[in-house]
């Protein structure tokens, strides 16, 4: 399973890279609102660091206006992808983005019969949220599962991009489903590397090394 990093910071992003275990980004506008500079500078900065997908999402809701930043946000580098919303008009938007060879991220997806729309679209990437589905007393895991059966029984080239991960059991569980992809923010992936027994360890091996040769001075 690749694992992504939903953030717009820069700094995050390096740091995260800098563990040699990341395969893309993605961000939306939120995300890169929160970011001083141009937003297209930055997103080429984030392309040049992690050489891997890079999702940038449009703004517009017509259609119309999502191909006109869909191309602008495609031209950025070859490893943009554009993300649009699952609506109408993002559909008519994929379809039309995908046809002429720009990949394309279908987010907001809440249900397996927009997953099904996005693959039918050409979407490249589809990203259920599962934990705002979690948010509203929904198991949004179970939508995951279904994505995958459904992709699977009819051999859909999309990839399924769980989105909205809040903690390191999402990942396992969208790993154990066969999910391609997982994104969540860099405090997740960092608690990725906790476990208490890991610590203990470590700390019973350094403590016994310092032991032995305290023993033979």
């Amino acid at each position: 399973m690749k694992l992504f990093v939903d953030t717009g910071s820069i700094k995050d992003i390096e740091a995260v890279a800098a563990l040699g275990i990341l395969d893309g980004v993605t961000t939306n506008p939120s995300l890169l609102a929160k970011e001083p500079g141009d937003f297209r500078q930055n997103l080429k900065r984030i392309c040049d660091i992690v050489k891997g997908p890079v999702s940038g999402e449009v703004t517009a809701t017509d259609v119309a206006g999502m191909l006109r930043q869909g191309r602008e946000i495609a031209k950025i580098d070859d490893h943009m992808v554009v993300k649009v919303p699952l609506t109408r008009d993002g559909i008519r938007a994929c379809k039309t983005l995908s046809g002429e060879g720009i990949r394309v991220n279908v987010t907001l997806v809440f249900s397996a019969a927009q997953a099904i729309l996005a693959a039918k679209a050409g979407a490249t990437f589809v990203s259920p949220f599962v934990g705002r589905l979690d948010d509203i007393a929904t198991n949004g895991m179970d939508l995951i599962r279904e994505i995958v059966d459904i992709y699977d029984n009819y051999e859909f080239a999309t990839e399924v991009l769980v989105a909205s991960c809040r903690h390191p059991i999402h990942i396992v569980e969208a790993a154990r489903m066969g999910a391609d992809i997982c994104t969540c923010p860099p405090a997740v992936i960092d608690q990725m590397f906790n476990h208490p027994l890991t610590s203990i360890g470590l700390e019973k091996f350094l403590a016994d090394w310092e032991k032995s040769q305290a023993a033979r001075v």
